[in-house]
């Protein structure tokens, strides 16, 4: 008697089990997410962390192209580009404080502004509200002889804090950041 109830409990939980379907996952994205860190050293709290998507060049013109000069640029590929602040600093030349933020460019031929914007968690730049602006700063532009393929974002140190440096094929720029 007891096989048989055993047996039954069996057959009533596999005819009302719901069914397993097999989970569907996209691809890999054409333009990988990377993060950035800044720390003064290897066990020391970050100071700053940037989180970007990683266009690729694919034999395709950079500047003035797939980075647009004179227009607003989400400074990465997919979602904006997002800059974490864990301390208050001073950003190029403007007083910034501990935050989460947007970070987009207006590239130039020689220079560009680089804008902090209180909005996050955004697709593009296609939203982009300037009424929302926390800090703009202008830097120049260079170029560089080595090509990078995919847009990198990169920390060096630097006098009292550390450069960002954005780069892809030759385009070269460097944004300061001073602990304040």
């Amino acid at each position: 008697m007891r096989h048989y109830i055993s047996l039954f409990i069996l057959v009533t939980a596999m005819t009302f089990a719901p069914e397993i379907h097999a989970q569907k996952f996209s691809g890999p994205d054409k333009s990988p997410h990377d993060i950035a860190y800044y720390r003064t050293g290897r066990k020391a709290p970050p100071i700053v962390k940037v989180i970007y998507g990683r266009p690729q060049k694919k034999g395709r013109p950079v500047a003035g192209t797939l980075i647009p000069f004179d227009a607003v640029w989400r400074t990465g590929a997919n979602e904006a580009t997002e800059i974490t602040f864990f301390k208050d600093v001073i950003f190029g030349d403007k007083e910034v404080k501990a935050g989460t933020y947007s970070l987009f460019s207006l590239p130039g031929r020689k220079e560009w502004v680089i804008i902090l914007n209180s909005d996050t968690d955004v697709w593009g730049a296609f939203d982009y509200n300037e009424a929302h602006d926390v800090a703009r700063t202008t830097v120049p532009a260079s170029s560089d002889s080595k090509s990078l393929e995919s847009f990198s974002i990169t920390f060096e140190p630097g006098d009292n804090g550390a450069d960002m440096y954005l780069g892809w094929d030759t385009v070269r720029v460097k944004i300061p950041i001073r602990e304040k």
